[in-house]
């Protein structure tokens, strides 16, 4: 490491990022000890605020205080005072301390200010120190279409308090600062509105209040659509629901980014219109038609239904196939899932919108040459089909700064909480991709659509009383959406270890420990999780990570808390029986060498989407059939197979390969490497070659069948990507 320019220091930073803490202790300064460290808070301008870093050492240290990168003038003893605080004093603080040529970082303290003023909804007298004390009240409003909307909520306290808004007692994901901004308001956002603030001892609710808001014949629909007749025949929805399946790690196929980044935006989007999301990452064929069995149950009259899908596909006859993560090689409509059988039973339901929202590619397969014959759909006129490129061509996704979007996500989202029907919304969309010259002559929206009445994803819901079928979907929701509650667990040697739970997807939910006490006698101490079921199949090399991002969590790491150890869950559908694993603790008293372990189990039940047992490999009753479709030619799923029988997935299909970077072959330069060094291009290809992947070649060394535009304007297309474009 020391030929390659790397320091000391880099070398401790590696070993604390392997966890190695023999490693680190041995290199650090053995004269440094910090034992207290600045705490963060929130005050109110005026007050007398203190942070404290008290260390010891040989021979003497010295303390240097920064506020992020810059010195705080007479900041240079264990505590730094700030009397009275103001406002420009909110901020970052961090401690240097000094031994001889040797020195250590305290951990950073946040100080959030607020202003007197601001806090005149609320009063601060009698609130006892460090505790909670709301003094920024939320208010209600009164909005027209078009306005936005600012709810603010301060709280006073230590440790720094956090927020979370609530929309009629629905948690908004959005919704984890004290500001909550909605830039464009509908009537979908109409409610009552609170906001919980909590830190690690206790939490505290605001004062409910009533947002409404109103039409106006001036909004920005034009006065053609805005007589009063308009306003009063809107139509509305008894119920809004929504499936949103992102697939990238595939086994016998290339992988795919953006799938994950797509799915996560369009949950915060379609949350904000009161749709009820059901999220989940990287299923398999069964768990695939086992999430849409649940989501048909969640359809009714009147209810609006949103499928959405990033992935592989293609289309044969017509006929749209989203392809599982287990699909073999290559894959034929018996594998994948017909999008259009998913529509004939959403209409069975009745529903009042069927929206279909496909990332794919929409190129054939030469594989499969089944013509699926099936009933006639019923003629109705609310289905609306939003192909993310025209049919027999590619969808791509970009992929800089370690995150991707999908070029259909990446304009759609920009226009998904408009108050429009829903065909001219994607007509806009259309025309935003087609003002993209990059994208031109690659890739172009497809709007299929039955729709006569003017509908949108904003149309408000109204449902007729409590009925049986709305109190279903209601628990059938919540079930896949429960969270074990924050734990906190005492050891024998007297450390206090908080156990927090976060999902960042119906199937992904993210664990944090974090030492809440410990003894002044115990000088090293460490919390972390282990012994998970086997049926999650988690790496332990990327568990108890001190980053989020670390775990392959980059979406949530800013809505979790600060200095704690995160491990990532992912398949939580796979989950046969409750989630029950082992919280441990290592620590070390002052003058020993040995290390102590305590270790305590822990049940939490089944988490978000594992209460609905999606992972059965039996077909269930209802579970749609591709390959079984009535007066089908294909015959069963596996030949000389009774198609009445339930069918056996096969159990020793093995994840092969890590996650890889996936190039399309064609743009792949003479030396075999991607022309961009920051750019990372891949395609949502209907992938069925044979050969193997190579992580160091951007192509297959045998021949393959991915379809692949290879054309000199595309390898141009990566380059003007890279150079020109900024995504998000």
């Amino acid at each position: 490491m020391g030929e390659k320019g790397y320091t000391a220091m880099d070398l401790v930073e590696f070993l604390q990022t392997l966890g190695h803490n023999d490693g680190v202790q041995l290199l650090k300064a053995t004269g440094i000890r910090i034992v207290v460290q600045p705490g963060s808070m929130a005050v109110l301008s005026g007050q007398r605020v203190k942070l404290c870093c008290l260390a010891v050492g040989h021979p003497i240290v010295q303390y240097q205080w920064f506020k992020v990168k810059h010195e705080v003038p007479h900041g240079n003893g264990p505590e730094l005072v700030l009397n009275p605080v103001h406002v420009e004093d909110s901020g970052f603080y961090i401690c240097r301390v000094n031994c001889g040529t040797s020195f250590e970082f305290s951990q950073w303290a946040q100080l959030d200010v607020c202003s007197v003023s601001a806090a005149g909804y609320g009063s601060v007298a009698g609130a006892q120190e460090n505790q909670i004390h709301i003094c920024v009240q939320p208010q209600s409003q009164k909005l027209i279409v078009g306005d936005q909307l600012v709810l603010e909520c301060f709280a006073t306290g230590k440790p720094l308090p956090r927020y979370q808004w609530y929309k009629n007692q629905c948690l908004l994901k959005a919704g984890n600062t004290k500001h909550y901004k909605i830039p464009y308001v509908t009537k979908a956002n109409e409610g009552v509105y609170l906001c919980r603030v909590y830190n690690e001892h206790e939490r505290k609710d605001s004062q409910e209040v009533e947002v409404s808001i109103e039409e106006h014949p001036t909004n920005a629909r034009g006065p053609a659509e805005n007589s009063e007749d308009d306003v009063n025949n809107r139509p509305v929805a008894t119920d809004k629901v929504a499936l949103l399946i992102g697939n990238m790690s595939y086994w016998n196929h290339p992988q795919l980014k953006a799938p994950m980044v797509d799915v996560y935006e369009m949950t915060n989007l379609l949350r904000q219109l009161d749709f009820k999301v059901v999220s989940l990452l990287d299923l398999t064929e069964p768990e695939m038609r086992n999430a849409v069995d649940e989501f048909l149950l969640l359809l009714d009259k009147g209810v609006y239904g949103l499928l959405y899908y990033a992935g592989h596909g293609y289309e044969n006859y017509g006929n749209s196939f989203m392809v599982p993560v287990d699909a073999p090689n290559p894959y034929r409509s018996a594998n994948c899932l017909c999008v259009q059988s998913i529509l004939k039973l959403m209409q069975e339901k009745e529903t009042g919108l069927n929206v279909f929202l496909l990332d794919m590619c929409r190129k054939r397969n030469e594989y499969d040459n089944t013509i699926l014959i099936m009933e006639a759909l019923r003629v109705t006129a609310n289905i609306v089909f939003g192909y993310a490129t025209c049919q027999g061509a590619e969808a791509f996704e970009i992929q800089q700064s370690g995150l991707a979007n999908g070029i259909f996500m990446k304009f759609l989202k920009e226009r998904l909480l408009e108050d429009k029907k829903i065909t001219v919304l994607l007509d806009g969309v259309a025309e935003d991709m087609g003002k993209c010259h990059l994208t031109r002559g690659k890739q172009a929206l497809e709007i299929r659509s039955s729709l006569s009445e003017k509908r949108a994803l904003t149309d408000p819901i109204q449902q007729a009383g409590c009925s049986a079928e709305s109190l279903t979907r209601n628990l059938q929701w919540a079930k896949a959406h429960e969270l074990p509650e924050s734990m906190c667990f005492e050891f024998d040697c007297g450390a206090q270890i908080q156990l927090g739970f976060a999902a960042e997807f119906s199937n992904v939910m993210i664990i944090y420990t974090r030492i809440v006490q410990k003894p002044p006698e115990i000088v090293l101490c460490e919390a972390y999780v282990t012994d998970f079921p086997l049926d999650l199949d988690i790496d332990p090399k990327v568990t108890n990570k001190g980053t989020p991002e670390e775990t392959g969590s980059y979406l949530v790491s800013k809505e979790l808390p600060k200095h704690c150890l995160y491990t990532r869950l992912s398949s939580l559908q796979k989950l046969q029986e409750p989630l029950a694993f082992s919280v441990c603790l290592r620590y070390q008293y002052q003058g020993m060498e040995e290390t102590v372990e305590e270790s305590k189990e822990v049940d939490v039940g089944k988490p978000l989407i594992a209460n609905l047992d999606i992972s059965s490999q039996f077909k269930r009753s209802g579970c749609l059939q591709t390959c079984q479709m009535t007066h089908s030619p294909c015959g069963s799923c596996l030949a000389g197979t009774d198609a009445t029988e339930p069918q056996l997935r096969p159990q020793n299909m093995q994840y092969s390969g890590s996650h890889l970077n996936v190039y399309n072959p064609s743009l792949a330069s003479a030396s075999g490497f991607p022309q961009s060094e920051h750019f990372q291009y891949s395609v949502y290809s209907n992938a069925l070659g044979t050969g193997q992947w190579s992580p160091y070649y951007s192509s297959y060394r045998s021949s393959t069948n991915i379809p692949v535009e290879n054309t000199d304007d595309t390898s141009e297309l990566v380059a003007n990507f890279s150079d020109r474009v900024n995504f998000q």
